[in-house]
């Protein structure tokens, strides 16, 4: 599922995105260009320095991504 930046994802909106990942059993994969990290893990979700604008897709072990996940994620206003 791609999803477009809303706010930059710095120290307390990636530490928000990294609690709501921890809530779901599944491995959450974020891609963004050539980079992949897992969305569980705060310094990958940093090291991909996520800006308003950048698109990003999420991805849960091949599968999409739980919507509850992605609406709450909405809901907070990081993704659009």
């Amino acid at each position: 599922m791609k999803l477009t930046a809303a706010r930059p994802l710095f120290g307390e909106t990636a530490s928000l995105f990294v609690n709501e990942a921890a809530k779901y059993e599944e491995r959450i994969l974020v891609k963004k260009e050539h980079w992949v990290v897992d969305g569980k893990s705060l310094l990958g979700l940093l090291a991909l320095a996520l800006q308003p604008g950048d698109e990003v897709e999420l991805e849960a072990e091949g599968k999409d991504v739980n919507p509850q996940f992605v609406e709450t994620l909405k809901k907070e206003g990081l993704f659009k």
